[in-house]
């Protein structure tokens, strides 16, 4: 793997600012924040952006329920996510808003390139309009009954029941969600970003930019003429009104990807620097983390958008899997449809970070959060395990033979090159975003570790030979602190307390060619606890009884 200095922009889905961040959006943000962390230990130029999603129907309708207006509401959104993704260890350069100038300006511009190739076409369309509000209804400003499986409540859109689409004038006595009175149907121009013309560019854009089965997917689509994209909506509708064309808005799919540049503009404003410098530098690397659902707008509408503007595409879309929990999908009623607040007031948050990572591989499978499989991993793996090493070594040394550290021995100091000689496979798998990997060397070096410790017992040997037994904890402790060096992009955290413990600044890759020895140890502080079941079982009782908005 090249050492070379690299410049790279990292992008995770926005999330929507109507909803609370939960544990399924953790992984894509942790793993993100895993792969960046890692670049940066590197020596790498990394930048992690990301923003609020705040456009759209839900916002408003949530607003107007609450009595307050979007921006009221979208600001104490982005307060709660802000702090939500701090207390989870998440590391942001640039967190930013949707609903910015910036952003608004980056529309204005890429909508003026799409106008002039001349791939903005209008349609008359069907549309339920409200006579009493006088104002035609969004699809989530409808309620019905599903017209496929005919359950009643449903919105405009898709059908929570069966999980169908549809569009709304296809609902069963529809209603204004607003009146209560039955809408009419009238025509609504609307604009559309035509995708045919673009058929050649994103069938050879699509293979070379995700991998093979997100390409393969996607080129189904390929298999008649694009469809148009939708790119309107009427008043009223919180978001940017389309320049020229009074009573219409973006619709909220075409501002958000937008966003991720009006982010990185907003850090480059920040910190002296140049925009193009860091997106449209032909040398500098760009990547998006996402869910598979959400594949359709960044590899088909979003690298259209950007093509048709002259601005640079992204090098790579990574797609990831969803969350189950025990098998399932996550469950309101069954409590697993758990906040990442609720999560935060029963359980530790490395806790989680440690297990995703144990449990992701860089691809679309979904991953399953089994909560006995969670308190069991943390328990043996990461306390029993690898944290043993430290608790054992340091406590010990502190205890019987005054803190300080000596020189490893002979077979100790093996054991610690071993350590180190994974360094570049450890690096292969960061890259990969091969995350389940790194953690199974980890658990390796720490077995082995662990055999030593045990085989030479110090404990007794102290009582002999204390400066052998120094020798042996002394070489523990050098394996444990290049476990540690591992473990930073995932457990950052516990990696500041394990430089803290041997009076060292945070961690860089090339901390792991330095040994520590004949030096006095911090006094330990403790890295990590046992997880009880009984706050799982709390914290699915607090998520039974949660409201959740979506």
């Amino acid at each position: 793997m090249s050492d070379a200095k690299r410049r790279v922009v990292v992008t995770a889905a926005l999330p929507y600012a109507n909803g609370d961040i939960h544990i399924g959006h953790l992984v894509e943000y942790l793993q993100t924040d895993f792969w960046v962390r890692f670049q940066k230990m590197r020596g790498h130029e990394c930048l992690y952006i990301c923003a609020d999603d705040t456009h759209g129907t839900p916002v408003m309708i949530r607003a107007r329920s609450e009595g307050v207006s979007p921006r009221e509401l979208i600001a104490r959104s982005y307060e709660q996510h802000i702090k939500d993704f701090a207390e989870f260890q998440i590391r942001f350069d640039s967190y930013y808003s949707t609903d910015s100038e910036e952003n608004r300006a980056f529309c204005n511009m890429i909508f003026a390139a799409m106008e002039r190739s001349g791939a903005v076409s209008t349609r008359q369309l069907p549309q339920l309009y409200c006579e009493k509000d006088a104002m035609f209804l969004p699809d989530r400003f409808v309620r019905g009954g599903c017209p496929k499986c005919g359950a009643g409540g449903q919105y405009g859109d898709s059908c929570d029941t069966c999980g169908q689409t549809y569009s709304a004038e296809e609902l069963k006595d529809a209603q204004c969600v607003m009146c209560g009175e039955a809408p009419v149907t009238r025509e609504s121009e609307h604009l559309f970003f035509e995708l045919e013309p673009f058929r050649d560019f994103l069938s050879a854009w699509i293979p070379k930019h995700t991998a093979p089965d997100v390409a393969n997917k996607l080129l189904e689509w390929f298999s008649e003429p694009l469809r148009g994209w939708c790119i309107s909506r009427d008043a009223p509708y919180f978001g940017f009104e389309i320049p020229g064309r009074p009573g219409k808005f973006f619709y909220v799919w075409v501002d958000a990807p937008i966003g991720y540049m009006a982010s990185l503009k907003k850090w480059c404003g920040e910190n002296g620097q140049q925009f193009d410098d860091w997106w449209t530098n032909p040398g500098a690397e760009l990547y998006h983390f996402i869910g598979k659902d959400i594949v359709r707008f960044h590899c088909l509408f979003w690298p259209a958008m950007l093509h048709v503007a002259g601005v640079k595409t992204p090098d790579q879309v990574f797609v990831h899997g969803f969350l189950t929990v025990n098998g399932e999908k996550m469950s309101k009623s069954k409590g697993t449809f758990v906040k990442a607040r609720t999560y935060l007031d029963h359980l530790n948050p490395q806790d989680l970070r440690f297990y995703y990572a144990c449990k992701l591989n860089g691809t679309t499978d979904d991953l399953d959060l089994n909560l006995g499989d969670f308190v069991s991993r943390v328990n043996s793996d990461l306390v029993g395990k690898i944290t043993n090493l430290a608790s054992r070594g340091a406590q010990m040394l502190h205890k019987r033979l005054g803190g300080k550290m000596g020189a490893m021995d002979a077979e100790g100091r093996a054991l610690w090159l071993a350590a180190c000689g994974r360094a570049e496979a450890v690096a292969e798998h960061y890259e990969a975003r091969d995350f389940s990997k790194v953690m199974v060397e980890v658990r390796n070096l720490a077995d082995t570790a662990n055999q030593y410790f045990d085989t030479q017992a110090p404990w007794a040997l102290v009582k002999t030979d204390p400066e052998a037994a120094r020798q042996v904890m002394t070489s523990v402790l050098n394996i444990f602190r290049v476990l540690a060096i591992y473990l930073q992009p995932i457990l950052p955290v516990y990696a500041e307390r394990v430089a803290a413990l041997f009076r060292e600044d945070p961690y860089q890759w090339a901390d792991l060619q330095k040994t520590v020895e004949d030096t006095a140890l911090a006094p330990y502080a403790y890295l990590a606890t046992r997880v009880e079941m009984a706050a799982i079982e709390k914290m699915i009782e607090a998520g039974r009884n949660e409201r959740m908005f979506s």
